[in-house]
C-alpha cells in the first residue's frame, strides 16, 4: 500500500511500490472530436410530434411527482399521489394508455455555460415543460431520487401501469460539467443501496469547461453554436441511445476536528468511517478527525493541478461576469496554471519519485479531452503487469505531473504522465510539513482542507459494488 506525505513545497514523496494490478491502452482523442459539439450528428432530422410521445411525462403524473418533490416530505409525498389517483378514478384511463417510452427529465446547472447555461434551460423548458426541467440551483437531484421516483413507485404499486412503466424507462438529462454530471450520478447511486432497480441511465448537455465524461460518451467536448437544433436532436439521442457501463468509485478524506470547509456537492460528513492510525497516536486520534464522503466517476486528484482548480472555481464565484463562455474559461484556467508557480518550481529529488500532483483516473479523458496515460505498448504493458482497460473495468488508473512543463507536454501529448500504478482500491496518508494545507478535486469540484505535522490525514478509495449506466450521444 503506497504512502504519500506531503513535506516539502515543491514535491509529493512517494513511497512504496507500483500495485500488482493492470493498466489500459487508451484511445487517442481525434481532432475531429475535440473540435466538434454535441455528440449528436448535426444532419439528424428530429420528428418533434414523434419525440413527443416518446419523452412527455402525462401531465397528472408530472403534477404528482413535482408536488412530491417541491414537499421534500414523505407524507406529502403520499399525498400527491392520492391526488393523482383521485384524479384517475375520476376521469377514467385513457391518460393511462399514453405511456411514454422513453420519459425524460433534465436536471440544468445554469451556472455552467457562461450565458449558455439560462439559454438551455428556457430551450427546454419551452420543449418539454418545466414540470420535467430542474433547475439544480432550485431543485436537488437527491430530491428527484428520494420524493419524485418515490411518488411513481407507489403509484406502481396501488397498480397504475403508466405509473410503473414511467418509472421503469425514467431516463435523465444533465446539462452543465463534470462536477454536475458527477452530483446526479451520485444521487441517482443511493437507489443501489435502497434497492429500488431500475436506475436511470444518463445523457449529457456538455455546458463545463471540461466536459470529459461527456467526450467519453459521445456527447462532445462543447455545446455548439446552433443549440436550438442541437437541444431537440440532444433529446432524441437520450430518448434512443443505447447504454454503456461507467464504475463508479466510494472516496472518504479525513479531517481535522473542528475544520470547517467549503464541500463540494459530490461529498457529505459523516463520522461512522474509522482510520487506522499509528500506534502512538491511539486514544487522541478519534476525537481528533472527521470525514468525508462521496462518490466520483472521472478522476481524483491531489496537489497542483487541484490548487489550480480551486483558484478558478473560486474566481468563477466571485466573478461570474468575467468568466462566461468557454473559451474566457480556458483562458482564465491557463492564467492561473501560471499564476500558482507551477512552471516555475522543477522538481529537485529523484525524478522517479518527485510529482507535484497525484491523479487517480476511471476515463481516458482528463483536462478537456487529453489522454495523460498515453497509449502504452504491449510490450510496455506486459513489463509493467498492466492490461488494457477501460471505464468499467474495476480499475484506476493512477499517475503523477511532476511540474508545469512536464504537465504541459502530457497535455498536448508529446509524452506520457509518470505512470504509478493501477489500481481497485487506493489508501494515501498525508502529513503536513512546510505545506500545511492540501488542494484536492474530484470530477471538477475542488476543496482545500488543513493538514497537521503530527497527525496523518487519509484518502481511501474503493471500487462500488454497483456501476452507473450512461447513454452514449453517438
Amino acid at each position: 500500500m503506497s504512502r504519500f506525505f506531503v513535506s516539502e513545497p515543491e514535491e509529493l514523496l512517494i513511497e512504496g511500490e507500483n500495485a500488482e494490478t493492470p493498466a489500459r491502452v487508451s484511445a487517442r482523442a481525434s481532432m475531429v472530436e475535440r473540435f466538434k459539439g454535441c455528440g449528436v450528428a448535426a444532419g439528424l432530422r428530429v420528428d418533434w410530434d414523434d419525440l413527443r410521445r416518446r419523452i412527455l411525462i402525462p401531465g397528472r403524473l408530472r403534477a404528482a411527482m413535482v408536488g412530491a418533490m417541491r414537499s421534500k416530505d414523505p407524507v406529502a409525498s403520499a399525498r400527491a399521489a392520492a391526488e393523482a389517483m383521485m384524479g384517475v378514478s375520476t376521469l377514467g384511463s385513457g391518460w393511462i394508455d399514453v405511456c411514454p417510452e422513453a420519459p425524460i427529465v433534465v436536471f440544468v446547472n445554469s451556472r455552467s455555460g457562461g450565458r449558455l447555461g439560462p439559454i438551455v434551460k428556457g430551450r427546454l423548458i419551452e420543449l418539454i415543460g418545466q414540470e420535467q426541467v430542474f433547475d439544480l440551483a432550485e431543485m436537488k437531484p437527491s430530491d428527484f431520487v428520494q420524493y419524485g421516483l418515490a411518488c411513481l413507485e407507489k403509484l406502481a404499486d396501488l397498480g397504475y401501469y403508466c405509473a410503473r412503466s414511467t418509472r421503469d424507462n425514467m431516463r435523465v438529462m444533465v446539462a452543465g460539467g463534470d462536477g454536475t454530471v458527477g452530483w446526479v450520478l451520485g444521487s441517482l447511486g443511493e437507489l443501489h443501496a435502497q434497492c429500488r432497480e431500475p436506475i436511470p441511465p444518463i445523457g449529457i448537455i456538455p455546458l463545463g469547461t471540461g466536459n470529459d465524461l461527456s467526450r467519453c460518451f459521445g456527447w462532445g467536448g462543447s455545446f455548439p453554436f446552433a443549440w436550438k437544433s442541437t437541444v431537440k436532436r440532444c433529446l432524441f439521442r437520450a430518448a434512443t441511445g443505447s447504454t454503456s457501463h461507467l464504475d463508479s468509485w466510494h472516496i472518504v478524506v479525513s479531517l481535522l476536528d473542528g475544520e470547517a470547509i467549503d464541500i463540494p456537492h459530490s461529498l457529505r460528513q459523516t463520522r461512522e468511517y474509522t482510520f487506522p492510525q499509528e500506534e502512538d497516536n491511539e486514544g487522541a486520534w478519534h476525537d481528533k478527525i472527521t470525514c468525508l464522503e462521496g462518490v466520483f466517476f472521472n478522476y481524483f486528484s491531489i496537489g497542483m493541478d487541484a490548487q489550480v482548480a480551486y483558484g478558478f472555481h473560486h474566481f468563477r464565484e466571485e466573478k461570474p461576469h468575467l468568466a462566461q463562455g468557454l473559451i474566457a474559461n480556458k483562458l482564465i484556467y491557463t492564467g492561473y496554471s501560471c499564476a500558482q508557480g507551477w512552471f516555475f518550481t522543477p522538481c529537485v529529488s529523484d525524478p522517479t519519485l518527485s510529482v507535484r500532483a497525484i491523479v487517480a483516473l476511471n476515463l481516458h479523458n482528463y483536462g478537456s479531452g487529453r489522454n495523460p496515460w498515453g497509449s502504452p505498448k504491449p510490450e510496455y504493458l506486459a513489463k509493467k503487469g498492466f492490461v488494457e482497460a477501460r471505464s468499467d473495468d474495476g480499475l484506476l488508473e493512477i499517475f503523477g505531473l511532476k511540474q508545469g512543463w512536464h504537465a504541459s507536454f502530457v497535455m498536448v501529448e508529446l509524452i506520457s504522465a509518470k505512470h504509478i500504478a493501477q489500481a481497485a482500491a487506493i489508501r494515501l496518508e498525508i502529513r503536513g510539513g512546510q505545506w500545511n494545507h492540501a488542494y484536492m478535486q474530484m470530477d471538477g469540484e475542488p476543496w482545500k482542507q488543513r493538514l497537521s505535522s503530527e497527525y496523518s490525514s487519509f484518502v481511501e478509495i474503493k471500487r462500488m459494488p454497483h456501476q452507473s449506466l450512461m447513454i452514449r450521444g453517438d
